[in-house]
């Protein structure tokens, strides 16, 4: 096939099978996008509506309940049923009501009783008043006739309650008064009104919120369709204009130009309506400014195709999909592929350098793998080489006989515990079974007793159902001489050690741990970052915790290794974990 032909027919499958298909799935995107829009931000509306009506009503409720905090000041609550006169204590107390909400512009106060009222503003209480009059006025002789509790009269421009000279006539703040009927808890008799003038700052917070385009419309409406609140300041306290309260009757929720969408509120604002207005062009700019830019990007991607497809030959190709197969094989093992280097081009440039990382990947492998395993060797063979074996059989068997001969039993038995340690230690790089390894640690265990006159306390549980597992030999003892060298060195001789170990989900477990010295959790930490990190440099005077927990981690693999604890910072405990599945490394039989 000729360079032409690869060229036209990559052309015509990029018209057929990318430009004509994108196109196409730009035209259904949007119009599926637009309608999904839709309803995603009619239901993000209607439960942001949801929300904002009841964090309205809660407002609302703490507005109309908040007068009930006088009754729980005696004190205070005398003023409807006694006549007092305005005490300092008095005026303190209604200068702290009137300071309980930043939102309270004016409160004003009327006894029955005395007929006389007085108000609150700025923090500063006015001179009483009579007041006969009162009831009669528009909205208290409602609440007065009615068994309402309270009474939410209309915005308004506030007003200087008794003409009290407290009040500025430059104030015109728009207010939202909240009428309280007072009675007495036992009789129920009318005592008098608290009557509170609240700006509309909470109102327009919650109402705000809700809006996320300049052009949308908040209003918050009343049981007679008056304006409690609207983001537009022209309605705010006048009737709900009628091509408003048409589409908020209408029963598809507005015209082809606007959305809306209402809420019915209840609780102390029963019959209330928050409704928010959003046109239509608002809602889906953003679908057809996304439309229009896939357009245009579709265009640009299309002709640089045609570009670069025309560009790409053979010479190219080809010599990619070759490198990307040596990438395959080399996924599938295969750490050697041949590499052309003889190429002068891009291609050519991969090919050597990626042979170059290879050939210092291999070259990595192979050092890092040989440099372990020779540390390791080089450990067991140190540990192994601080004493003759055969000297010191042979020196052992001579002074055992001299303790018979001298009828010393127990000399005679502390000597064949050291050379069942050492006739062990010789199986260091070799695999042994755990009642091997338990043998080992007890005839150890031995000769520290008579160390330290019998004074050692210790205990070995470990379950018969792994005694006959193999683990690596020289796991447990250095963790027991960790014991002495923590403990009973350093004078804790009231130390109990306790070493025992089962089967857990397939694994082996075994614990050593003592009740002596701990760790603060600075030394645990860096103890631990001493075991699992890995170091360029290893002291080869012990194995140590971070040689037990590597020779598990290279024979099991990641599942396996030790871990430190401090018992809850009362001694210190060891784990070892080793999981009886195949092992990474091949154990004699």
């Amino acid at each position: 096939m000729s360079v032409k032909s690869i060229q036209r027919r990559l052309l015509l499958l990029l018209l057929i099978f990318i430009i004509l298909p994108y196109f196409l799935s730009v035209f259904i995107i949007y119009g599926y996008t637009k309608n999904s829009v839709e309803q995603h931000e009619l239901e993000n509306s209607r439960e942001q509506i949801a929300k904002n009506s009841r964090e309205l009503e809660q407002y609302v409720d703490e507005m109309v309940n908040l007068p009930y905090i006088l009754y729980r000041d005696p004190e205070l609550f005398r003023i409807f049923t006694d006549d007092l006169d305005n005490s300092s204590y008095l005026e303190k107390s209604l200068e702290n009501y009137y300071l309980m909400r930043d939102e309270m512009r004016q409160v004003r106060f009327y006894m029955d009783q005395q007929q006389e009222s007085f108000t609150v503003y700025n923090a500063m209480v006015s001179a009483r008043k009579a007041n006969p009059d009162f009831l009669e006025q528009e909205g208290i002789r409602q609440l007065d006739q009615s068994n309402e509790k309270y009474v939410i009269e209309p915005p308004h421009q506030i007003e200087n309650y008794n003409d009290a000279a407290t009040v500025p006539e430059s104030d015109d703040t728009m207010v939202i008064t909240f009428h309280h009927k007072v009675t007495d808890v036992l009789s129920n008799e009318f005592l008098g009104i608290i009557t509170m003038d609240v700006d509309l700052d909470a109102f327009a917070q919650i109402g705000n919120s809700l809006t996320q385009f300049n052009n949308e419309s908040i209003l918050i409406v009343n049981e007679n369709n008056q304006v409690m609140y609207a983001n537009d300041s022209q309605l705010i306290g006048k009737p709900v204009p009628s091509d408003i309260e048409k589409q908020m009757n209408s029963t598809d929720g507005g015209s082809d130009e606007d959305i809306l969408l209402s809420s019915t509120l209840s609780g102390p604002l029963e019959d209330w309506k928050l409704v928010k207005i959003t046109p239509s062009e608002v809602l889906f700019q953003d679908v057809r400014r996304t439309a229009y830019t896939s357009i245009f990007v579709g265009l640009g991607v299309g002709v640089l195709g045609l570009i670069m497809i025309s560009m790409i030959t053979y010479r190219i190709t080809d010599p990619i999909k070759r490198l990307t197969n040596k990438v395959q094989t080399i996924e599938g093992g295969n750490m050697t592929p041949p590499f052309d280097e003889n190429r002068q081009d891009e291609i050519g440039y991969l090919e050597k350098h990626m042979k170059d990382m290879m050939d210092r990947i291999n070259s990595h492998i192979d050092r890092e793998y040989k440099l372990e395993i020779e540390n390791k060797e080089n450990q067991f063979r140190a540990l192994k080489s601080q004493v003759n074996p055969h000297f010191l059989f042979n020196a052992l068997q001579s002074i055992g006989a001299v303790a018979i001969r001298s009828k010393a039993p127990d000399v005679y038995q502390l000597i064949t515990s050291l050379s069942r340690m050492m006739r062990y230690s010789i199986q260091a790089n070799e695999w042994v079974f755990v009642r091997d390894e338990v043998n080992y640690v007890e005839a150890y265990l031995i000769l520290q007793m008579e160390r330290f006159r019998n004074q050692v306390n210790y205990s070995i549980d470990i379950s018969e159902s792994i005694l006959s597992k193999k683990i690596p030999s020289m796991i447990l003892q250095p963790l027991v001489e960790n014991f002495f060298k923590h403990s009973y060195e350093e004078g804790f001789h009231e130390a109990n050690l306790q070493i025992y170990g089962e089967i857990q989900q397939g694994s082996i477990i075994l614990v050593v741990e003592n009740d002596g010295p701990s760790l603060t959790d600075n030394e645990l930490y860096n103890l631990r970052d001493n075991i699992y990190t890995p170091r360029h440099e290893e002291h080869n005077d012990h194995i140590g915790l971070k040689n037990i927990h590597e020779r598990l981690a290279l024979n099991y693999g990641e599942k396996a290794g030790l871990t430190v604890d401090t018992s809850g910072g009362n001694g210190f405990l060891v784990k070892l974990v080793i999981p009886m599945e195949a092992r990474l490394t091949q154990q004699p039989s």
